[in-house]
């Protein structure tokens, strides 16, 4: 059978600070999916990523939107995920970027590649970089094995200097606030209570320092 699958990490950037910036909110977790868009600007096709709730967060680089542009001819089904958020310094006056794990596969294996590819969502949710670019022998086992996911592990890049990673992992209000989104009403109401009582600890701490109480 015909899986046609090719699996990577690649580079976007935001198109500005301020759009950088709204990445380090609750809108655009951790594992997350990301909607692509193809638009041809100054003669080339660039794969640019809108979030869930169709914000636009940024555009791939060149190698990153040429390998989904074919992967869109061949009517693959592609999925973008957010894998983590960083800021360098450099080039001046500084840019908001990251990595997305792209699938692109069959639509007629679509159940089988889905699950597969939340599975590796949850991973990169808790942190983990699982190596999705599969040889022919570990795509099958998306088929024979339900539940695998890769044991391979792909590292952050490399810290140069004026670089941050901001964002690699789900935090615990995030979790909640996510479930509560998907209609966890209870997880909702606790994230709530959570954020309230770390802000309160912060202004208490706060007040001390400053001699208030």
């Amino acid at each position: 059978m015909d899986q046609s699958y090719e699996g990577f990490y690649a580079r976007f950037e935001t198109p500005s600070k301020p759009v950088g910036s709204m990445l380090m909110g609750a809108d655009s977790l951790v594992g997350d999916d990301f909607k692509v868009e193809f638009r041809t600007e100054d003669g080339r096709v660039v794969a640019w990523l809108r979030n869930k709730f169709d914000a636009e967060v940024g555009f791939l680089d060149v190698e990153g939107s040429r390998r989904l542009q074919l992967a869109n001819a061949r009517e693959q089904k592609i999925r973008a995920v957010l894998s983590f958020v960083a800021y360098s310094d450099s080039p001046d006056p500084g840019l908001y970027w990251g990595e997305v794990a792209v699938f692109c596969f069959n639509p007629a294996y679509a159940k089988e590649m889905d699950a597969f590819v939340d599975r590796v969502r949850a991973k990169m949710a808790d942190g983990v970089r699982p190596d999705i670019n599969l040889r022919s022998s570990g795509v099958q086992k998306i088929f024979d094995e339900p539940g695998w996911v890769p044991t391979e592990t792909v590292p952050l890049p490399n810290k140069a200097k004026g670089m941050a990673v901001l964002k690699d992992h789900q935090s615990m209000s995030e979790k909640m606030i996510e479930q509560g989104r998907a209609g966890n009403r209870s997880c909702y109401a606790v994230s709530i209570v959570f954020i309230v009582v770390i802000v309160l600890a912060v202004a208490f701490g706060l007040a001390k320092m400053l001699g208030v109480l």
